[in-house]
C-alpha cells in the first residue's frame, strides 16, 4: 500500500516507538506516586512537556496534556465558556468538527454563535472580520492550517482584530505544528491545540497550550492532574512518544518541509496534465504536504475506493467526517457547488513518501480520467 493520508494520521516513527517501550513494560509506575517508580514516570512526563513546548515556542508550564486534538479543542472552547459570562463567540467557517461541534453545543446553552466566512481560497477577509467588530465577543477560534486544503490562515490579521474585541483567541494548530514554524510566544493566540499522531507520534496524546493570563474550567475533574485542568492518570508511554515526536519534528522540520514541497510540486504538475482536474486553493499559501483536488464528474468517495483497490490510501476530506457521504463543508464554505465539493480528494504526503509514490498515483489517476 502507498500511504498518502498523513493529515489523517501518520505512522509512528521507529525512534518514537523505541523511547515508549520501557513505559509499556517495566517502567509502569503511576506518575502521581511518590516512590521511585512513580518519580521516573513523572520525570518522563516533565521531559516530554519541555519537548512539546519547544516545538511550538511555548513554556513547559503552559502545556496541558490531553488525549488528543479533539479533547484539547473542547477544553479550550468549553473551558473558556465555563469561566466567562454567556455572550458571543465566533469561529472560522472551515474549522475542524471538534471546534464547530463544541461551538454548536455552546449555542444551545445561550451563547450567540457567529461564523467568520471565508473567501474562495479559505482565508478570512478583513471585511468579514469587520462585520463582527461591534459584537460583545468573548471567544474566537480560528485554525492555523486547514486539515483539508492545507491553506494557512493569516493569523496576524485575526490577532489584530481579536485584540480590538477583547475576546480570548484559540488557535487549532494540529495540522500546522511540525510542518511549518509555530511560535506561541509571538503568535498572539491565548490557547493553542497540538496533536501527537499528526507528527509520527502515538494516537491518544495531544496538548492544549494555555497562556498564563487565561482562566479556564476543566472538562474532567478528579485527581487534579495537569494543574487541575485534566484529571486522570496520565498515559505516560503516549506522552513520552509525543515528546519524542515533537523533538524529531523540530530537528527535521526544514528537511521534511523541503521533501514534502517537492512531492507536492510533482503531484500538482502531473495533475495539471489531466483533463477536468481542479486543485483547490492552488494559489494560496498552504502546508507543503497537502493537495486537495477534484475530478470533474467523479464522486470523491468513489474515487477514493477505486484508488484503495489499486493500493493507495488517500482521503476525501477530514478523517473525522469520512464516510458521511456529504460534500466537504470546507469547500462549500469556500463557495464551491455541491457536485464540485463532493468530487474532492485529499493527498497528504509524509516524510517517507517518494517520487515513485507520486508517479504511481498519477498513473492510476490517468486510467480514471480515460
Amino acid at each position: 500500500m502507498i500511504y498518502l493520508d498523513h493529515n489523517a494520521t501518520t505512522p509512528m516513527d521507529g525512534r518514537v516507538v523505541e523511547v515508549m517501550q520501557p513505559y509499556l513494560g517495566s517502567l509502569f509506575g503511576n506518575p502521581s506516586s511518590l516512590y521511585r517508580l512513580g518519580r521516573i514516570s513523572r520525570s518522563a512526563i516533565d521531559t516530554a512537556r519541555g519537548q512539546v513546548a519547544a516545538l511550538v515556542g511555548a513554556q513547559a508550564s503552559q502545556v496541558v496534556f490531553t488525549s488528543g486534538g479533539t479533547e484539547a479543542n473542547n477544553l479550550a472552547i468549553k473551558g473558556l465558556a465555563a469561566s466567562l459570562p454567556v455572550g458571543a463567540l465566533a469561529i472560522g467557517a472551515t474549522e475542524h468538527p471538534s471546534v464547530s461541534a463544541a461551538a454548536a453545543r455552546l449555542s444551545k446553552q445561550g451563547w450567540e454563535l457567529n461564523t467568520l466566512s471565508v473567501d474562495a481560497v479559505g482565508k478570512i477577509p478583513p471585511e468579514n472580520l469587520a462585520v463582527f467588530s461591534k459584537l460583545p465577543l468573548r471567544i474566537v477560534s480560528v485554525m492555523l492550517a486547514n486539515n483539508e486544503t492545507g491553506v494557512i490562515q493569516d493569523m496576524s490579521r485575526v490577532v489584530n482584530w481579536v485584540r480590538e474585541t477583547s475576546a480570548w483567541l484559540h488557535c487549532d494548530a494540529v495540522q500546522a505544528a511540525g510542518k511549518i514554524p509555530v511560535a506561541f510566544d509571538t503568535l498572539g493566540a491565548h490557547l493553542l491545540t497540538v496533536s501527537s499522531h499528526k507528527i509520527h507520534g502515538p494516537k491518544g496524546a495531544g496538548a492544549l497550550i494555555i497562556d498564563k493570563s487565561v482562566e479556564i474550567m476543566p472538562l474532567l475533574e478528579g485527581g487534579g492532574q495537569e494543574r487541575d485542568l485534566r484529571s486522570g492518570t496520565e498515559n505516560v508511554a503516549a506522552i513520552v512518544g509525543f515528546g519524542k515526536a515533537c523533538e524529531l519534528a523540530l530537528a527535521e522540520r526544514e528537511s521534511r518541509h523541503a521533501h514534502a514541497f517537492k512531492l507536492r510540486e510533482q503531484l500538482e504538475s502531473g495533475l495539471a496534465q489531466l483533463a477536468g482536474v481542479t486543485i483547490f486553493a492552488k494559489d494560496a499559501i498552504r502546508l507543503p504536504n497537502t493537495v486537495q483536488f477534484g475530478l470533474n464528474g467523479m464522486d470523491g468517495e468513489a474515487l477514493l475506493m477505486a484508488l484503495d483497490r489499486k493500493g493507495f490510501a488517500v482521503s476525501s476530506g477530514s478523517a473525522c467526517a469520512s464516510g458521511a457521504g456529504e460534500p466537504s463543508p470546507v469547500l462549500l464554505a469556500m463557495g464551491f457547488d455541491e457536485a464540485t465539493a463532493k468530487s474532492a480528494i485529499r493527498v497528504s504526503v509524509g516524510k517517507d513518501n517518494s517520487e515513485a509514490d507520486i508517479e504511481a498515483l498519477l498513473a492510476a489517476l490517468k486510467t480514471f480520467v480515460r
